[in-house]
């Protein structure tokens, strides 16, 4: 009779090691190539968003919008009807599906309540982002969900955008944890510090950025102060690489991140 010779224990115990040690080898090299694809998706939308903004912007006597509310609607697009009283007097037929989530946050986590009023847009209500989660508006209906914000300060009536010097280095809107922030002094001291937030650790030390020259990619955390925020903003200031800080100086969160 032939002798059938099959694995031993030890063989197979081998075999399962090596595996396993392949595995474990393979993983964080896809799951940075993934977030590196999802980053690539992200700058992909707000390139997209610099092309209906240059839009808005010619049909709009060169301004983005007189208020915050004006650029809830930009972000929320158009689910009105006509006579509906919360119809913005700019009122673009602009449909944000598809680009209003950067892919590393696509979820809503519901972390705080925010609310804006005014006359010409009505009433907003909706919840706060974090890291990886979406904000979402919940009302008036139906909801929309965003991972995007803009720079508060460009929301201005009297801010006629083609006159601004050093348009690539202003940002306009980014991955943010809330639809509308300004420049913050300080940076943030927790790594979750969400409320109002633009920078967070979205993709591994950057977040993406779409300028005023309408131009989108990638900017480090701390390169974050020395962006154009206003005009009263110092991009040399106390927490850049020109203006003296030190890593040390950073949140400990922060502290590994390149130095601008």
């Amino acid at each position: 009779m032939r002798k059938v010779k099959g694995f031993t224990l030890i063989e197979l115990l081998v075999v399962i090691s090596i595996v396993v040690l392949l595995m474990a080898l393979l993983l964080p090299a896809l799951q940075r190539a993934r977030n590196q694809a999802r980053a690539v998706v992200c700058q992909t939308n707000l390139k997209q968003w610099g092309t209906i903004l240059a839009l808005y912007t010619e049909d709009n006597q060169g301004r983005l919008g007189k208020n915050g509310g004006d650029a809830l609607w930009l972000l929320r697009g158009s689910f009105l009807i006509e006579g509906d009283p919360n119809k913005p007097a700019v009122y673009q037929d602009i449909n944000a599906k598809g680009i209003a989530l950067c892919p590393m946050a696509v979820r809503s986590g519901g972390h705080g309540k925010f609310e804006s009023f005014g006359a010409s847009w009505g009433r907003i209500v909706g919840t706060l982002g974090s890291t990886f989660e979406a904000w979402e508006i919940t009302s008036p209906l139906p909801p929309f969900r965003c991972s995007y914000g803009f720079n508060n300060r460009l929301f201005n009536s009297h801010l006629y955008i083609f006159s601004l010097k050093r348009r690539a280095n202003i940002p306009t809107l980014f991955d943010s944890t809330f639809p509308l922030v300004r420049g913050r002094i300080q940076p943030p001291m927790s790594e979750f510090e969400e409320i109002g937030s633009f920078c967070i650790n979205r993709h591994n030390g950057y977040v993406n950025v779409l300028f005023m020259d309408w131009s989108a990619r990638k900017v480090g955390l701390k390169e974050l102060w020395t962006l154009k925020w206003d005009s009263d903003w110092d991009t040399a200031g106390p927490w850049t690489k020109a203006g003296g800080a030190q890593p040390e100086d950073w949140p400990e969160w922060m502290r590994s991140f390149k130095d601008y």
